[in-house]
């Protein structure tokens, strides 16, 4: 009399209904997340703070103990290695997804070593250009484990806020170095060189993708709390305008996109729009004091002096290949100032092909958030959109490895469809026993 396999009895079928049941009830379950968010190894994670780590630059404040910048190049160059080989070794099979996002930003990088062939802005451009193949590398590598799910985002929030417990230790440590009188009072990292607004892009975007998991209940009140609280203090230290305007924007937009779905997010939204307006009418001159910096109106309206510099740049007299291509990766400075602007630095640098391609990043990963139905990692993703788009004003970084086009990874990574994977197959009845 034949016996039936253990794969096809009754007992085991259930279990498996049991297992799906419980996988369907992880935090990361949603319709946005992917069937192997569970399954990304560990190293994973530690790759992608290995990136937080490298595109923290080697140049800022003063520290407490002076860090000479070759030993801080030599830190966050052996994370970016670190970090391709750790990759390379969690994906040896090079199994990567088709990405929109990854791909552009592979032509930006064909386009940087062309422009930066001619040794305009000498070798160092050769090797910002060696330092960018190895960061789209190890995204490309990463990308198998894109699925559309928060893995990535929680990734994101705890490697910033590491650096920012860094950042309130050296407060803590050495109040006059971390609020310096070179920087106007304004906080700046003394154990680590982190510049007023490199803490603020920190702080307001694990602030908004932190704010978005406790409205999408996929972290409790006091886990939030510990994050959003301390980081919103470091925020207004730095008074960072920039950071500031592009969280409640990019946050705004966020919570807009959950409105139709979330009463959550239509709750929060009443509350924020009454509090906005108490606070703009209690303490308006307060928030005016601290939105101007004791500038002047002339510093305010050039942009602490940006527009300048912007001026000079546009007015520069340019070859037609420096026109399309630019004139290599650089420093993204012009005149030994810095541009702090995404697109100038962009279009000094790569030309208007460089410009060309950023803004195609932008329309790409915007357009699919928008065709997506509504959903937590949809908010996410329009959150990061939005906050490195209104950044990229007054800041530099869309041509080049760095915190926004990290941001813009964890966007694509969120907005990735899930992975497919096999049906189970159905089970089995079992045979009717043979008559003999």
């Amino acid at each position: 009399m034949p016996t039936n396999s253990p794969t096809n009895s009754p007992t085991n079928t259930s279990g498996n209904t049991s297992a799906n049941a419980e996988a369907s009830r992880r935090p990361d379950a949603s319709p946005g997340a992917g069937p192997g968010s569970a399954g990304t190894p560990r190293i994973v994670g530690i790759v992608w703070g290995l990136l937080v780590l490298n595109t923290l630059g080697s140049a800022g404040a003063k520290t407490i103990v002076p860090l000479p910048r070759s030993l801080i190049q030599m830190v966050t160059m052996g994370a970016l290695v670190a970090a391709f080989a750790l990759a390379l070794a969690v994906n040896l099979r090079l199994r990567i997804r088709p990405s929109a996002y990854l791909l552009l930003l592979t032509l930006l990088l064909v386009t940087s070593v062309i422009s930066s062939a001619n040794l305009e802005s000498g070798f160092g451009a050769l090797f910002r250009c060696f330092r960018l193949t190895l960061f789209i590398g190890t995204l490309w590598l990463l990308s198998r484990w894109w699925d559309g799910s928060l893995t990535f985002v929680r990734y994101h929030i705890r490697a910033y806020f590491a650096v920012l417990g860094s950042v309130a230790l050296g407060l803590v440590v050495s109040p006059g170095a971390a609020l310096p009188d070179l920087y106007g009072g304004r906080l700046v990292g003394a154990l680590w060189p982190l510049t007023p607004p490199q803490i603020g892009q920190y702080a307001a975007v694990i602030i908004g993708l932190t704010a978005l998991l406790l409205l999408g209940r996929r972290t409790d009140r006091k886990s939030a709390a510990v994050v959003i609280v301390p980081s919103f203090v470091l925020l207004a230290l730095t008074h960072t305008r920039t950071a500031t305007l592009g969280l409640l924007l990019g946050f705004a937009l966020a919570i807009g996109s959950l409105i139709l779905t979330s009463a959550a997010a239509r709750k929060f939204f009443s509350w924020a729009v009454l509090l906005g307006v108490v606070a703009a009418v209690g303490f308006a001159s307060a928030l005016q004091t601290w939105f101007l910096r004791g500038q002047s109106k002339e510093n305010f309206s050039s942009l602490t002096g940006r527009a300048k510099v912007w001026d000079a740049l546009l007015a520069a007299p340019r070859t037609t290949s420096e026109k399309f291509l630019g004139v290599g990766l650089g420093d993204k400075s012009f005149g030994g100032l810095p541009i702090d602007n995404s697109w100038l630095a962009v279009y000094n640098e790569q030309g208007l092909a460089g410009v060309t391609l950023v803004a195609i990043i932008i329309v790409v990963l915007g357009g699919v958030a928008l065709l997506r139905p509504p959903s937590l990692q949809r908010a996410c993703a329009i959150f990061l959109i939005s906050y490195c788009a209104i950044a990229s004003y007054t800041e530099a970084g869309l041509g080049d490895a760095s915190p926004y086009l990290l941001h813009l990874a964890l966007a694509a990574s969120l907005l990735a469809s899930p992975a497919a994977t096999a049906p189970l197959p159905a089970p089995e009845l079992p045979g009717r026993p043979e008559v003999t």
